[in-house]
């Protein structure tokens, strides 16, 4: 289960590797990729077939990127998590968010086993303060309300 303690942290770093944008742009992690910096995040996005995504250099893996990340927001279907979080452990990156639809039980279980702080089953645009836009905020004050967010 996820802790307050362990979103904290994960946002706590500004400089964060993303998975799962699409060229196309019309992907959940495009928008990530667009609203996190608007905060004071960078994001490097790792991509493997292309090398720019919505004007944004990408990298072709974990080892590519040009400087260490202090963490990564995983946005692919669940059937991929596990192996983007066997890479990104075996890079050193220690810190993983699996955004609300990515999370599979065999990634959270490899995170556990492997000393990696692992966020799931949240979506990241709702926790930085201020939120990028109001349906996050809303959405973050009716988790609240109804109890839903992690403690």
């Amino acid at each position: 289960m996820t802790t307050k303690r362990e979103i904290d942290e994960f946002l706590a770093q500004t400089t964060l590797a993303i998975v799962g944008v699409s060229r196309s742009g019309k992907k959940f992690g495009n928008t990530i990729l667009k609203d996190l910096p608007k905060l004071g995040y960078r994001l490097l996005p790792v991509h493997p077939e292309t090398a720019e995504v919505d004007g944004v250099r990408a990298y072709p893996s974990f080892a590519a990127l040009p400087e260490p990340v202090g963490g990564v927001i995983v946005c692919v279907p669940p059937a991929q998590a596990e192996s983007v979080v066997k890479a990104a452990a075996a890079h050193g990156v220690r810190r993983v968010w699996l955004q609300q639809g990515a999370g599979s039980p065999e990634a959270i279980k490899f995170c556990q086993e492997n000393g990696m702080s692992v966020v799931h089953g949240e979506c990241v645009l709702m926790y930085p303060k201020p939120t990028t836009a109001w349906i996050h905020g809303a959405h973050r004050w009716i988790w609240d309300l109804l109890g839903r967010t992690p403690k």
